[in-house]
């Protein structure tokens, strides 16, 4: 199991404090943010991509990612989201593999159709079309990775003749893929198709809806060959607030939630609390709750948590990452209670050369035809 988090890089209020950091301050703790995170011993970290006040989540995440691999060594380095609409895939699969370099692989990315429906006009999109150009961009970004000399033409980009997309994916090998959809079934249904991942960022969502949307896609996983079901690659979003007192947490949160741009000034803390995965309480509480979400939809492979949101200082962040630390001994022994051996990890780049170097033998071994008059091979 990956154990990460995510950023949307929201500017906001701090509501106690009545000031809000400058674009350059949150930039700067983003990056110490992601070092906290591999100090502490989490898997992943993983940015968004905006294009609009009040979010400082860059617009191109591969120069957030580069700059982190430069100050990291360990930690897996990923996207919440990709916007696969608004992006030239040309320039994605350009972008992705040249940081995969730099990052000596650890980069994967989660592709999806943004929730701001204004930066589609921006690119010169058409928002009713986001679910084809979904899914035709990354068929293109597929085809650049893993193929030179591609001759390309579809309904949203200018055709291609002969390009060859450069640098190379390192190793030969692009970047693991999670599709990541909230309420789109054709998203889990590419991803399925395909033999990615699926990522459900279920923040907003009941556990129900987010069992639902991982059925689908692990139903449609097994029907086009992949694996069985329960094999798929899923990965959950979350979010928590914690201190070692459980009303401590609460009484300390409270004013951040209640003044949220996104879920502020609607439902209250426990309502939302009880309805959503957000979990604010004790460590114990958190770790229960969280450890809870595979009895919902199976065992999976990537559990990431919001944590820098509405308007929550640094500082604080930084302590939160203390206890997710605390607690994370338990969470890897509480997700690895009960799974069976046959129930993939989330893939890396080691595991996918690996893998890519298995089927290469395979693949020559089939070519070898026995000759049981002599008792060699001739390759058929």
């Amino acid at each position: 199991m990956q154990i990460g988090i995510f950023t949307v890089g929201d500017v906001t209020l701090d509501p106690t404090a009545g000031r809000a950091p400058s674009e350059h301050q949150r930039i700067r703790d983003t990056v110490a943010i992601a070092q906290k995170a591999e100090e502490v011993g989490l898997d992943v970290f993983a940015t968004g991509e905006h294009h609009n006040p009040p979010f400082v989540a860059p617009a191109n995440p591969p120069i957030l990612m580069a700059s982190i691999a430069a100050q990291t060594e360990r930690i897996i380095l990923s996207t919440s989201t990709t916007l696969i609409t608004t992006n030239d895939p040309v320039r994605l699969a350009e972008d992705y593999a040249y940081v995969q370099h730099l990052a000596d692989g650890r980069v994967d990315l989660m592709l999806g159709r943004g929730n701001t429906g204004p930066v589609y006009p921006w690119f010169g999109k058409d928002i009713r079309q986001g679910i084809s150009l979904a899914l035709e961009n990354y068929a293109l970004l597929r085809r650049l990775w893993r193929e030179t000399d591609v001759d390309w033409q579809g309904k949203f980009r200018t055709p291609l003749q002969g390009f060859t997309s450069t640098p190379r994916p390192m190793d030969e090998v692009p970047p693991f893929v999670w599709h990541g959809s909230i309420r789109s079934p054709e998203i889990a249904e590419q991803a399925a198709y395909y033999g990615d991942g699926f990522f459900h960022n279920n923040i907003f969502w009941t556990m129900d809806h987010t069992k639902q949307m991982v059925e689908l896609y692990r139903n449609r996983f097994e029907h086009y060959g992949h694996g069985r079901a329960d094999q798929a690659i899923v990965g959950l979003g979350g979010q928590f607030f914690m201190r070692k007192n459980s009303q401590d947490a609460v009484e300390e949160f409270r004013p951040y939630f209640d003044n949220a741009p996104v879920y502020g000034h609607g439902p209250s803390l426990e309502e939302f609390t009880s309805a959503t995965p957000l979990t604010v309480g004790s460590p114990q509480q958190v770790l229960e709750r969280t450890l809870s979400f595979t009895a919902e939809v199976g065992h999976y492979q990537r559990q990431l948590f919001l944590l820098d949101h509405a308007g929550l200082p640094t500082k604080t962040v930084l302590e939160q990452l203390d206890l997710l630390g605390e607690i994370l001994p338990d969470l890897r022994k509480g997700f690895a209670e009960g799974r069976p051996d046959d129930i993939p990890e989330a893939p890396t780049h080691a595991s996918l050369v690996a893998a890519r170097g298995e089927a290469a033998v395979v693949a020559d071994q089939h070519e070898l035809v026995p000759d049981t008059m002599t008792g060699t091979s001739d390759r058929s």
